[in-house]
């Protein structure tokens, strides 16, 4: 059953970005009875048994009760982001997933861009080929800020310029900086498939910006799926 719910929206990173969740289907009731039905038997409101009986399916890794809710987002972050998101669909063995994203082959919306302030620069990690170190010094990360605020401004005049030449817009935003960039898409996915997100995405080593945008899906869900939230999301503190 699907909740007419207001869409819920936080926002992310430098307030461009922002997480909205849009519609949910289902609730805890609904991984239990999808689990229940094994035994043609099903529970109308949740007990004490229903709870132990979502921690084992959970601890057991019996994942597909879960997949009978599905959640669905809107997002808007910068490329680096939607790209690692995007391995979610590509690379998980959870089925359950549909990412729609907007496209510059067809509009031409005002381009935003995620350029880090002078005091959020990181070092490259010093165990690992992923993640981040320490914060680096403010007098490097000021110009830094300045480089790439400067090189996002002249890639914003290269490819107005070769709008307003007629160039197709697919070709022209080849100058825009792609990582940097914000682009918007819509996520659908089962319970299941968003909290195997989470539990990679809140890991201390990941992109400390992705972690930003798990926290926000945490944040909204949480209050949908308290139980299942709980059982299948490692280390939950929020």
């Amino acid at each position: 059953m699907t909740k007419t719910i207001e869409p819920q929206r936080i926002n992310v990173l430098d307030d461009k970005g922002y997480v909205i969740l849009h519609d949910v289907m289902g609730s805890d009731l609904s991984v239990v009875n999808a689990a229940r039905v094994s035994y043609d038997k099903k529970s109308e409101a949740l007990t004490d048994g229903d709870r132990r009986l979502i921690a084992f399916l959970a601890r057991e890794r019996h994942t597909s009760p879960f997949r009978h809710a599905f959640l669905q987002f809107e997002i808007y972050a910068p490329l680096m982001i939607s790209r690692q998101w995007h391995k979610h669909i590509i690379g998980s063995d959870h089925s359950f997933n549909a990412h729609n994203e907007s496209s510059r082959r067809y509009i031409t919306e005002e381009a935003a861009f995620h350029i880090p302030e002078a005091d959020a620069w990181r070092s490259k990690p010093a165990n690992s080929k992923q993640g981040s170190g320490a914060t680096l010094d403010v007098g490097e990360g000021t110009l830094l800020t300045k480089e790439l605020r400067k090189h996002v401004e002249q890639s914003e005049r290269l490819y107005e310029d070769a709008m307003a030449n007629g160039v197709a817009p697919e070709q022209a935003r080849l100058f825009l900086p792609a990582y940097s960039m914000y682009v918007r898409w819509y996520w659908s996915a089962s319970l299941a498939a968003v909290c195997h997100m989470l539990n990679q995405r809140l890991a201390s080593d990941s992109q400390y910006e992705f972690q930003l945008y798990a926290k926000a899906v945490l944040e909204l869900i949480k209050p949908h799926f308290p139980v299942s939230i709980d059982a299948l999301v490692k280390d939950v503190d929020a």
